[in-house]
């Protein structure tokens, strides 16, 4: 079974930074972050291949956002620059148990973490 634990969450003024980790235990291949924001459903933010090759990101943050992981060390990372307020939501990690390249769509992930709060102020 696997497991993902995120931390890095907080509060942040808008323009700010951030960097949330998902510590993975367990065999995972395409990892990704979601978010779910108030009232909202929950959508892709990034995902990074296994190899780290491959990498993806939604249109409301690219170039704002960076995606990365270190196998050795079972962590994927995301970097959050010049933050907005309607980047506010719970950050999700997940993970694929079986594939290779980076994916958007929700339901091709098998394990999730419990989720951490990003709240940004304007």
């Amino acid at each position: 079974q696997v497991q993902l634990v995120e931390s890095g969450g907080g509060l942040v003024q808008a323009g700010g930074s951030l960097t949330l980790s998902c510590v993975v235990s367990g065999r995972s291949y395409a990892m990704g972050w979601f978010r779910q924001g108030p009232g909202k459903e929950r959508e892709f933010v990034a995902a990074i291949s296994w190899t780290g090759g491959g990498i993806d990101y939604a249109d409301s943050v690219k170039g704002r956002f960076t995606i990365s992981r270190d196998n050795a060390k079972n962590t994927v990372t995301l970097q959050m620059g010049r933050l907005k307020p309607e980047d506010t939501a719970v950050y999700y990690c997940a993970a694929s148990s079986s594939l290779l390249s980076p994916v958007r769509l929700r339901q091709e992930y098998d394990y999730w973490g419990q989720g951490t709060q990003v709240t940004v102020s304007s």
